[in-house]
């Protein structure tokens, strides 16, 4: 009996949400299926230390320089390998994995992203900002080397599962589910005054504060339509979202026979990663089962773009093209940092996009270095017009 190697793992955001739902995969797999080559964090040095001990990983990697001497301290006397900084982040990028979750919230993950494509393999994504940012370069690193390009975020798993892609052609619609987030049926007047404890306040997924906060907003849909415009064989114009509180049905694919396929599961994120990790094939995972009779109802709406405009905004941005896409996300992040820090209102996050897409337009964009660019002009100009606001 031949017994394979264990495939190799990079977590690239193994402190996030996404990346310790994944470590909880690799902790409950068969002894020696796995290797954890691996693990990059933004800040958090003690818990990406704790996180390479309890993995055995050869390498940890905190983004943030300020935070290796803790680090260095915390993996003293392990023999896993320290490092520190930008740079540190994009080498273990590169270094050679069979699966890398690529889980870097925002767009400071593209680097990252990118330089795992470069080198092949299978990359789960989880980072949906670098296919909005920069979709054609990310698309393109991975023909170029013939790497795996798994989507992570569950509407886009649940679609990937859900889509016979062989011929385009026969595809009508792809529609993605949206909670409608925990202001779903408030008045302007009451999202006026949201505070971010009541925004990251979710009712149904267990996320990080930004995308809690997108969720709220609506703009993480928007950023999943641009993704998804990317990722599938379809126009812009084909694909849609509804609104399904419950979150049981989290994408679903409208064919031209008129067959209508929908992935269905409890809303918890271990379910699409170990897609991914498993993939071609299913591994066992330990989650609550959907109970459709306890369930009994499953609902679904129109999404209102008066209240919600981020769907109305990034629809606008896709059809733009260009650096419009780009310009949408960082604006976001920047308003949606404001607002966590309460110098900025939760509808004045729309409205801070909204000014930055139209003083910036769609510009042309052909390489990282102009996506950056792109990306940092948008910043500062987010800035300003928030800063304007608060003033105001």
């Amino acid at each position: 009996m031949t017994v394979s190697p264990p495939r190799s793992i990079m977590v690239l955001g193994s402190t996030g949400s996404v990346g310790r739902s994944t470590l909880s995969l690799l902790a409950a797999a068969r002894p020696g299926e796995f290797a954890v080559e691996a693990l990059v964090a933004g800040k958090d040095a003690k818990t990406l230390a704790a996180q390479a001990r309890a993995h055995g990983a050869r390498l940890a990697v905190v983004a943030d320089e300020r935070a290796y001497p803790l680090l260095k301290e915390e993996l003293s006397g392990s023999g896993i390998e320290a490092a520190a900084g930008a740079e540190a982040v994009i080498a273990a990028a590169s270094r050679p994995a069979d699966w890398t979750m690529a889980a870097i919230v925002g767009a400071v993950g593209l680097r990252s992203t990118l330089a795992a494509l470069g080198r092949g393999g299978t990359l789960a994504l989880a980072n949906k900002e670098s296919l909005v940012c920069a979709g054609h370069i990310v698309l393109d690193a991975a023909r170029n080397t013939g790497a795996t390009l798994l989507p992570v975020d569950s509407e886009h798993n649940a679609i990937f599962q859900a889509l016979d892609a062989r011929d385009p052609s026969v595809i009508e619609q792809i529609i993605l589910t949206a909670s409608g987030g925990p202001f779903r049926e408030w008045t302007p007047a009451q999202m006026a005054q949201a505070t971010p404890e009541q925004a990251v306040r979710h009712p149904v997924w267990s996320m990080g504060a930004k995308i809690s906060v997108d969720s709220a907003t609506m703009f993480n849909k928007g950023l999943e339509l641009i993704e998804a415009a990317r990722l599938f064989p379809v126009r812009p114009d084909q694909l849609g979202v509804l609104i399904h509180p419950q979150s049981a049905v989290h994408g679903l694919v409208q064919y031209a026979d008129g067959s209508l396929l929908a992935q269905l599961g409890t809303p918890d994120m271990r379910t699409p990663i170990a897609s991914c990790l498993a993939w071609p094939n299913r591994m066992a995972v330990q989650v609550a089962r959907l109970d459709l009779a306890a369930l009994s109802r499953l609902d679904f709406g129109a999404p209102d773009t008066q209240r919600f405009p981020a769907l109305r905004l990034a629809r606008e941005a896709l059809e733009a093209e260009g650096g419009a896409p780009c310009v949408l996300n960082a604006a976001n992040e920047v308003a949606v940092e404001l607002f966590l820090a309460r110098g900025l209102g939760f509808l004045d996050i729309a409205a801070v996009v909204a000014e930055t897409l139209a003083a910036l337009g769609s510009q042309p964009v052909s390489d990282l270095d102009s996506i950056l660019a792109l990306d940092q002009a948008a910043r500062r100009e987010a800035s300003r017009i928030a800063a304007h606001r608060a003033a105001a």
